[in-house]
């Protein structure tokens, strides 16, 4: 009521001045001077109705809506004649993706010279190459050209691969103290011999050594035709050709460097530290990896299916909650600070876990508790309910990626260099959907029947033997 008598003094002060009363917000309509919507709720009076707002506003032309596409979008492939590849999906949109993607990392490392160059390579990305400076490399936006450039001409000026090398031997100082970067970075080379078990980050060590040189012959040895996919979503396919060619029909069409052979062996590792906690990793081979299918779709299931999470949830409550680790591990131990279903997996192999942190004193139960739920799994534990909802909520989580162009992008330039073609999701969404409770109880069977990776960090004070661990699955 204050206000309102306020706001009626304050206009019955300003009525002799026209600039003035122009200044202020209409309190009544022009037509008969009804109360408009601000002059109700100032002065009290019934607002006049507003219309519906389905209702078209009067005298605007709506257009029609445009049909629904009829057809899936399409993945376009060109292979050139140096057996670089060129690949595309028609997504309607007015933005596009594009990646450049080589098929070589740790595993391409020449030990003792390039060790590490595919960790340092990362951080090379667009600076100085043969034709732009770094400047212009980040002004110009012609974006397949540029693409180009920056990863196949690169010109490793000494002062920039220095200054790199100095910023990542910062960031092992302090990767040095996150466990949980550390264990996983272990996990690799406790699980594999040969070259997936070579480190995936750079060490101090590897920096000092590695020079301009080693990654020019890094790249000279890897950066070839055949392993390269230039891929692209939302765009004409003919268009990204066009543009594309010209910048890689010259790249070498050889073998490149042959990768160093793997095999999973297993085995355990450990470091410890003044920790208030400890970080445990329960793993086992995927046996196949992406190329075997089956073994591949189970895979994805019986992560979400395992879920998991922390206790703590920055994101607010609710996520996951189903899931079996979630239900019969963070929900019923208190020391259980975080537990996670993972998976790691490459073209022909991979691991597939639990990894979680447990409270000091704590890391010999999380160890028989992770290991109880890789064996409920393996015994026909998992109900039909259980799976129904673990293939929902992975068909969901693929087809929500699916909306982004750039995950699109990454998608097929990945599959390419996989399976050498672009399987369609619907595929994929139809293995998901075939899978039944005996598929999920054979490839955790499967899984176990390989040697555990164990690995712990932090607190060691109840840390398990290797051999305790490994006799749970005996």
């Amino acid at each position: 009521m204050v206000l309102s008598n306020a706001i009626r003094a304050a206009t019955r002060g300003v009525r002799t001045s026209s600039a003035a009363a122009m200044s202020l917000p209409a309190l009544t309509t022009p037509a008969a001077g009804k109360p408009s919507i601000l002059g109700a709720i100032f002065g009290g009076a019934t607002p006049p109705a507003a219309p519906p707002m389905d209702t078209p506003l009067p005298g605007l032309a709506i257009p029609d809506p445009p049909p629904h596409p009829a057809t899936a979008p399409t993945t376009h492939v060109t292979v050139l004649s140096n057996g670089a590849t060129i690949a595309s999906e028609d997504a309607p949109g007015a933005s596009l993706a594009v990646g450049l993607y080589v098929g070589a990392g740790s595993k391409h490392e020449i030990p003792g010279y390039t060790t590490g160059a595919a960790h340092l390579l990362e951080r090379c990305a667009f600076r100085a190459t043969a034709n732009r400076s770094t400047f212009r490399l980040t002004r110009e936006a012609e974006a397949v050209e540029l693409l180009a450039d920056a990863a196949l001409n690169p010109k490793f000026a000494d002062h920039e691969v220095d200054a790199v090398a100095a910023q990542l031997k910062k960031e092992m100082q302090e990767m040095a103290k996150d466990p949980s970067a550390l264990i996983m970075e272990a996990l690799h080379a406790t699980a594999f011999e040969g070259g997936l078990g070579q480190p995936l980050v750079a060490s101090p060590a590897a920096l000092s050594r590695l020079n301009a040189a080693a990654l020019k012959d890094f790249v000279a040895d890897n950066y070839v035709a055949p392993r390269l996919v230039l891929a692209a979503a939302g765009c004409a396919h003919a268009e990204l050709v066009s543009l594309a060619e010209p910048l890689l029909s010259s790249l070498p069409k050889a073998k490149g460097q042959p990768s160093i052979p793997s095999r999973y062996v297993g085995g355990d590792y450990r470091v410890g530290g003044d920790a208030p906690a400890t970080h445990v990793v329960l793993a086992f081979e995927c046996a196949g990896g992406w190329k075997d299918h089956k073994s591949a779709t189970a895979m994805t299931v019986f992560n979400t299916l395992m879920g998991g999470g922390g206790s703590f949830s920055a994101g607010g409550p609710g996520k996951g909650m189903y899931s079996r680790l979630y239900t019969r591990v963070l929900n019923k131990h208190h020391w259980a600070q975080n537990c996670t279903a993972f998976h790691s997996v490459f073209d022909d192999v991979g691991v597939v876990g639990v990894s979680g942190v447990a409270d000091a004193g704590k890391a010999s139960e999380m160890a028989a508790v992770m290991a109880r739920e890789m064996l409920a799994v393996a015994s026909g534990g998992v109900t039909e309910e259980e799976l129904e909802r673990a293939k929902a909520a992975t068909i969901s989580s693929i087809l929500m990626n699916l909306e982004s162009k750039a995950i699109v992008a990454e998608d097929v330039g990945r599959q390419i260099l996989t399976y050498s073609e672009r399987k369609p999701p619907g595929e994929f969404i139809a293995q998901i959907r075939a899978l039944t409770v005996k598929d999920m109880t054979e490839f955790a069977k499967g899984a176990i029947k390989s040697a555990p990776t164990l690995c712990q960090a932090g607190d060691l004070s109840s840390a398990p033997r290797y051999d305790k661990v490994k006799a749970m699955f005996n």
